[in-house]
């Protein structure tokens, strides 16, 4: 007998699927767990959930599935768009199986620890099958996808979207806009009567991307209120929406967004929906912990130290010399870096941006022995070489889109604009696709690389398969995952970079085949706070890209000292863009010190929770990472203004134990204070050097420290050690 009610629980969260009548799914509760529920509480539970018929409104309650149908009365997004030449286009699906792994008992099935659900509903009047998965993994992560089956003739789809409901009470939005060299930005607001639509037609995730669209109670913050989030597990088109509809009902969801005519699906055919992702928390902190939980539980999450990262790019630019760049391999090592990267340059015909893309060869002119003599000096110093590609572009100017013009992605008989002198190479295309696959295993397999920097620099606008035209950034999205698949398959232990023009595709579908994203093309530290903070909503700080650069910032024009630099990089997946054969010798001694501290601290960066402080002022922003154990924690107080009021006051430090006592002590890095004095608590022993004070983490969460005085553009940092044991 098919279950008519299913409690998935997990994480401290749970989400009840009401099936009754045969009919899709519904949410009857999302959002903190309910415990050990009866079937009498299931069911109470359910019936709770169904609203009172209201004036001028269907005469039967209406059911919001998660994949919404109009035939219900829903008057919002629906589901499912599409049609048979003007028929099919509003299906009235009917469950036909349901599978659950358990046993139902008085027609309610529990799910525990990653619980995971089909559905399969068929309309055969419309002759198409709905397939659902839901599931709600370890984490209390609920993710779900919908794949449509066409069972009849042709079926053109138009849209094919998921929604979770979200309760009255949350009334206030979060999402994040952005642009080149400014991404995640937040914006909050209100959530209103009507829609609240979030479209990416790029063809790639996008620096301006909603990244993820978060509703909560009114002034919710990292540590309060509870939030319910979306996000579309693709990079190419997509969307996220959240909905309030005049009787009340709210929805948070999104899919991918389908160009005109891009799935057709003719008999037997079907499409399967990107994940789409629910992530519920009480506060931002809960919901961002319960993400890097997830991620960090997959297989395929890197397991080993994340390797301190050297990328030439700022150093060197196009101007390849291998007495530079061996130079530049010597003093990174001598500082402590573990991975080396050969940026943009070093193929044929690549002088600037203007030429060479696609043809991946190594340049004879500048690399008359090829890439061995720099890649041997690199791995006789202890570090693993890297390499740059942009397998998905095309330079107009270069041998392969000479040879090739229709592996252009074009429509209309005419090219799309350029951006930054390329075009987009059709992976959708089988030769196109074996052309670059068989040029990268070329080189994989004749050099040693364990590393690869993925770049994608352009949108996908005009994106057509010739001669036809017809859309192509679906085929050419899953292209793309399918070459970072097979590359990895081919090449075990092959780590993958997401690079977008900086950080333009950052998703949950890139990350199940990449080990790190490049989070911006700007290091500018003071940009980069911002940028990290909201960037690991989404993901754990090791795999965000976070490198220490020159002091004189290329993308804003400003400078910065070393200790701000090193500190605003410090969270992340650790590297360096800077060109240390100009550097100082007191400059890399504090820079070896400061790569140091990271290896030192690394498997608490880079396997601790997130923690962030509701800002007490605007120009003070509080983060740390504290042990899973509780055991130690690490501390940032990062000034990113300058403030109406100093001394600012005391700040309290959230996430520890509450009845362990911990001391706390300033990090000796950086010197933050510019010679300015400091809380007396830094150094309570009286010591030439700050021993710090000792408090219980209850203290330390509720009352707190003196925040030290300090001028802007500064990082003090601090370390957080268990002096006594719980109890």
């Amino acid at each position: 007998m098919r279950p008519e009610l299913i409690h998935l629980t997990a994480g401290g969260v749970s989400v009840l699927l009401d099936l009754r009548g045969g009919q899709l799914p519904t949410i009857a509760h999302w959002g903190e767990s309910l415990g050990a529920i009866t079937p009498m509480e299931a069911d109470a539970i359910a019936l709770t959930d169904v609203r009172p018929v209201a004036p001028s409104s269907p005469d039967e309650p209406m059911r919001v599935a998660v994949v919404p149908e109009q035939r219900t009365g829903w008057t919002g997004r629906p589901g499912l768009s599409g049609s048979r030449d003007g028929q099919a286009w509003s299906p009235w699906f009917r469950v036909t199986d349901v599978q659950t792994g358990v046993d139902a008992v008085e027609g309610l099935a529990t799910l525990a620890a990653g619980g995971a659900v089909r559905v399969v509903a068929r309309d055969d009047t419309a002759e198409l099958q709905l397939e659902l998965a839901i599931e709600l993994s370890d984490a209390g992560v609920l993710r779900a996808s919908a794949t449509l089956v066409n069972l009849g003739p042709t079926y053109r789809l138009d849209e094919l979207s998921l929604a979770f409901p979200v309760p009255a009470r949350a009334r206030e939005t979060l999402d994040f806009a952005g642009r080149w060299a400014k991404e995640r930005t937040p914006q909050r607001g209100t959530l209103p009567v009507g829609t609240h639509l979030r479209e990416g037609r790029r063809g790639r995730t996008g620096a301006d991307a909603a990244t993820m669209l978060i509703v909560g109670e009114p002034g919710f913050g990292f540590a309060r209120g509870e939030v319910w989030g979306v996000h579309v597990g693709f990079s190419g088109n997509h969307q996220h929406y959240a909905e309030r509809l005049a009787g009340g009902e709210q929805v948070i969801g999104g899919g991918e967004l389908l160009l005109p005519g891009e799935l057709v699906l003719h008999t037997g055919d079907s499409y399967r929906t990107p994940w789409i992702f629910g992530v519920y928390g009480g506060g931002l902190d809960d919901q961002a912990q319960r993400l890097h939980r997830h991620l960090r539980a997959r297989p395929q999450h890197p397991r080993r130290p994340r390797p301190v990262t050297l990328n030439v790019w700022e150093a060197v630019y196009f101007d390849h010399d291998f007495r530079k760049l061996a130079a530049l391999a010597d003093r990174a090592a001598a500082v402590g870096v573990e991975r080396y990267v050969l940026d943009d340059g070093w193929f044929r015909h690549r002088r600037d941006a203007r030429a060479g893309l696609g043809d991946w060869y190594v340049d004879e002119e500048i690399w008359p022995a090829g890439l061995t003599p720099l890649i041997d000096h690199v791995r006789s110093l202890g570090m693993e070489f890297g390499l740059w590609f942009e397998p998905e572009m095309v330079n107009p100017d270069s041998d392969l889109a000479r040879a090739h013009p229709e592996w252009i992605m074009q429509t209309g008989g005419r090219l799309p604009v350029e951006a930054r002198h390329q075009q987009v190479l059709n992976l959708g295309i089988p030769e196109a696709y074996r052309y670059v696959r068989d040029r990268m295993v070329d080189l994989l397999s004749s050099n040693e690389i364990a590393y690869i920097k993925w770049d994608h620099n352009r949108d996908l606008v005009d994106a057509g398969t010739a001669p036809s035209g017809a859309p192509g950034v679906h085929d050419q999205t899953e292209a793309a995952y399918r070459l970072m698949a097979e590359l990895k398959e081919r090449f075990p232990g092959l780590e993958i970079e997401s690079c977008s023009s900086g950080g333009a595709r950052v998703d949950l579908g890139v990350i199940e085949h990449t080990d790190r994203v490049w989070v911006s093309d700007c290091n500018d530290p003071l940009e980069r706070q911002e940028m990290m903070r909201w960037t690991q909503q989404l993901l754990p700080p090791e795999l965000l890209g976070a490198h220490i650069a020159s002091e004189y910032s290329h993308t804003t024009h400003r400078t910065h000292d070393l200790g701000f630099r090193a500190a605003s990089a410090l969270f992340g997946h650790l590297g360096v863009e800077w060109d240390l054969t100009t550097a100082r010798e007191t400059e890399l001694r504090q820079l070896a010190e400061w790569i140091a501290f990271h290896r030192e601290n690394r498997a608490l960066l880079h396997g601790g929770e997130l923690v962030r402080m509701d800002p007490m002022d605007p120009t003070l922003w509080v983060s740390g990472v504290v042990a899973t154990d509780r055991s130690r924690a690490l501390y940032a107080f990062a000034y990113v203004g300058r403030s109406d009021a100093a001394p600012l006051g005391r700040v309290t430090l959230r996430g520890l134990d509450d009845d362990t006592l911990y001391r706390v002590v300033p990090v000796a890095l950086g010197d933050p204070s510019g010679g300015r004095p400091v809380p007396p608590w830094f150094d309570a022993g009286g010591a030439d050097t700050p021993t710090g004070i000792e408090l219980t983490g209850r203290t330390l969460r509720t009352v707190g420290v003196q925040a030290p005085l300090s001028f802007p553009d500064r990082v003090w940092l601090f370390q957080v050690d268990a002096a006594a044991p719980r109890g």
